[in-house]
């Protein structure tokens, strides 16, 4: 058994991305400040979305539970393609609306910094395919952990949290047009 703490998770992360960060700038013959700081937006949408994808929502103790790798239980892997059918299977009311909400708010800020940081994701085609792509990443990368499941309901949800954020975007984009 593999246990990998959060911890873990966002200090790889983080040095990934300070490596890949620091071959752009040299890449590029230096450091543009605005560029960084709109990146690190970014940054912190991976590491929040990291930590409400990949480990369990409850602390024991205070603590994050660390995602556990476990070759005896992981295979076959626990996959939901069939939607709605299992989006309300939860013990409470509580619960499900947590599960609906949650799963659509955390792609929301995604919808918004991504568009605004990538100008290449310049038609809806783009955000569409962007975060369907994103919640598809998630999803598959859950496949070899036992206590994850991956599920069509969740990409849904991701899928529909990131157009509504992407909405944000264009309504506030729309807005300071008109102002100038």
């Amino acid at each position: 058994m593999i246990y990998i703490s959060y911890n873990f998770l966002v200090a790889a992360i983080t040095i990934l991305w300070i490596l890949v960060r620091a071959a752009v700038c040299i890449r590029q013959k230096g450091l543009r400040w605005k560029r960084e700081a709109q990146l690190i937006l970014v940054y912190i949408c991976i590491v929040v979305v990291a930590r409400f994808t990949f480990f369990p929502f409850g602390k024991v103790d205070g603590q994050i539970q660390p995602l556990v790798f476990d070759t005896a239980n992981a295979f076959p892997p626990r996959i939901n393609l069939l939607p709605f059918v299992y989006m309300t299977d939860y013990p409470t009311r509580g619960e499900i609306l947590l599960n609906f909400i949650g799963n659509t708010a955390m792609f929301l800020p995604l919808g918004i910094v991504w568009p605004s940081v990538f100008k290449k994701l310049d038609t809806h085609t783009k955000v569409i395919a962007a975060g369907v792509g994103c919640s598809l990443l998630i999803e598959i990368l859950q496949l070899p952990f036992f206590d994850r499941v991956s599920d069509i309901d969740d990409l849904i949800l991701n899928t529909l949290g990131f157009l509504a954020g992407y909405g944000i975007y264009l309504l506030v984009k729309s807005i300071k047009k008109r102002k100038n």
